[in-house]
């Protein structure tokens, strides 16, 4: 990993750069970076290589919107989250490096199609029923194992999770702040897994160390860039760019 090209390095520092522009603004665009990733290393060790970049990205999440999350929420859907870590992990040791990476892109793919039924739902919420108590443990449930897997398998549980906030009807600032701590909460909790898998090795944190700059360019960019953009024109570059790099992930 120390002897990367230049043509290498340089998607690498655009992916971390997605990765800390995603935690301030367009969530969805981080999954361009893992996809990127893959395609640049093996997939196995390019979810390792990530995971300290995320963090590095979900402090500056928290920092910004530390003070609007739901708590309530969060403590409900931890547990199942961290049964769908534990089997993530168990799927990662069992798995070589071509199913690792085709499983990356199956699962964008996947994320993509989930988006876009968010985004239908989204424009009938005038429509949509409120949920009963037993309804919201079983979407939990549900979510929580889905967003577990995902986001160890591939570092790309945002879609599972930001459907599970909409459902549950949060206000904009409630759903970011939830997000930005359920990110940060769930990625140090992956990180022994991680570890105990050879993912992280002190080859990889010290690539991580290199593309830490853009990672911090990126959140900060970001940020700006949150209330001035069209959000809806910009995530269908993002998802349309998304699925280019999940088709390269299946070859």
């Amino acid at each position: 990993m120390l002897d990367l090209t230049t043509t290498q390095l340089i998607p690498l520092y655009l992916a971390a750069l997605v990765i800390g522009f995603s935690k301030t603004s367009i969530g969805g665009a981080g999954t361009i970076a893992v996809a990127i990733f893959a395609a640049v290393l093996p997939a196995k060790e390019s979810t390792g290589i990530i995971l300290p970049l995320l963090i590095l990205g979900d402090l500056f999440a928290i920092s910004i919107y530390r003070r609007h999350a739901d708590w309530g929420l969060l403590v409900r859907l931890f547990p199942s989250v961290a049964v769908g870590v534990v089997a993530g992990a168990g799927f990662v040791r069992v798995v070589d490096d071509t199913v690792m990476r085709r499983s990356i892109g199956v699962l964008l793919i996947l994320l993509v199609a989930i988006h876009l039924w968010r985004q239908h739902r989204l424009r009938k919420q005038e429509t949509v029923v409120p949920m009963s108590s037993a309804k919201r443990q079983v979407t939990a449930l549900g979510f929580g194992l889905l967003a577990g897997f995902t986001t160890m398998v591939a570092n790309a549980g945002g879609a599972p999770m930001s459907i599970y906030l909409f459902t549950m009807g949060l206000g904009v600032m409630a759903f970011l702040g939830t997000g930005a701590w359920f990110f940060f909460i769930v990625n140090v909790f992956k990180v022994p897994f991680s570890i105990a898998l050879g993912l992280i090795s002190l080859d990889s944190l010290w690539l991580d160390l290199r593309l830490a700059p853009a990672v911090v360019v990126g959140a900060l960019i970001g940020w700006w860039l949150a209330r001035r953009m069209d959000q809806k024109k910009f995530e269908g570059w993002v998802l349309g760019t998304q699925v280019v790099a999940s088709v390269n992930l299946l070859r």
